[in-house]
């Protein structure tokens, strides 16, 4: 199967190079580095280190990963493999992410920062805080319980063009989880390693206005989609 990985970046020159090497081609066939908008380097970075780059102009998580899905399926990716181009997740994971879905063992995959191995102080107490809360509310109102909402994942492109995504911004990641459980996916969670940030500061936890509006995404999306038809 034709394995295409997504990352969306937004000034991650510092980065992006680094996750963009350490992903296995021989496990994944196509890499693609959507950028919203970076004023550094991140284009040219991405590009060295061998990754088709596709801007989208429009900012927001959620339309950065629709651009990559869009270019993956031009590729005829049969599955999609999203992580971020930030030094926290360790791309070398991505192989146990992924496995589960090649081997036609599950739909959806979940690398659970978690139940891994994550540094201390990778994950901050309030991000630790909004994992539990948004893991409970998917457990009493679509009953999967998920032990995060990690941004690595891998997902099967049939099952995800029928999880119909709408979310343009920090609520995407949690759209798919919360679809994913309402239509019946065969869901498998995998513990990935997490670290604290090398270099850059995180859109989101790096950032109390960011780190607000994300959380607010999430739990709206939660919240409101079991109205979703």
């Amino acid at each position: 199967m034709k394995v295409v990985a997504i990352l969306p970046a937004w000034n991650e020159a510092s980065s992006v190079a680094a996750v963009v090497r350490g992903i296995s081609r021989d496990l994944v066939d196509h890499v693609v580095v959507v950028d919203g908008g970076s004023s550094d380097a991140t284009c040219a970075q991405a590009r060295n280190a061998g990754a088709e780059v596709v801007v989208e102009p429009r900012p927001g998580y959620g339309l950065a990963c629709q651009a990559g899905v869009a270019r993956a399926r031009e590729l005829g990716a049969d599955v999609l493999a999203f992580l971020d181009a930030s030094s926290a997740a360790d791309p070398v994971d991505l192989r146990s992410v992924l496995a589960p879905v090649l081997a036609g063992q599950a739909d959806f995959v979940l690398g659970s920062r978690t139940s891994g191995l994550a540094e201390p102080g990778s994950l901050r107490p309030l991000q630790r805080a909004g994992n539990r809360l948004a893991t409970a509310l998917i457990s009493v109102l679509y009953h999967h319980n998920y032990s995060d909402l990690g941004s690595m994942r891998a997902i099967s492109s049939g099952c995800l063009a029928h999880l119909d995504m709408q979310e343009s911004a920090h609520g995407w990641p949690v759209e798919m989880q919360v679809q994913a459980a309402r239509r019946g996916l065969r869901i498998r969670e995998v513990p990935i390693h997490y670290r604290r940030r090398r270099a850059g500061r995180s859109k989101v936890s790096g950032h109390p206005l960011g780190a607000l509006k994300a959380g607010l995404a999430i739990l709206r999306v939660v919240l409101t989609g079991a109205r979703r038809p």
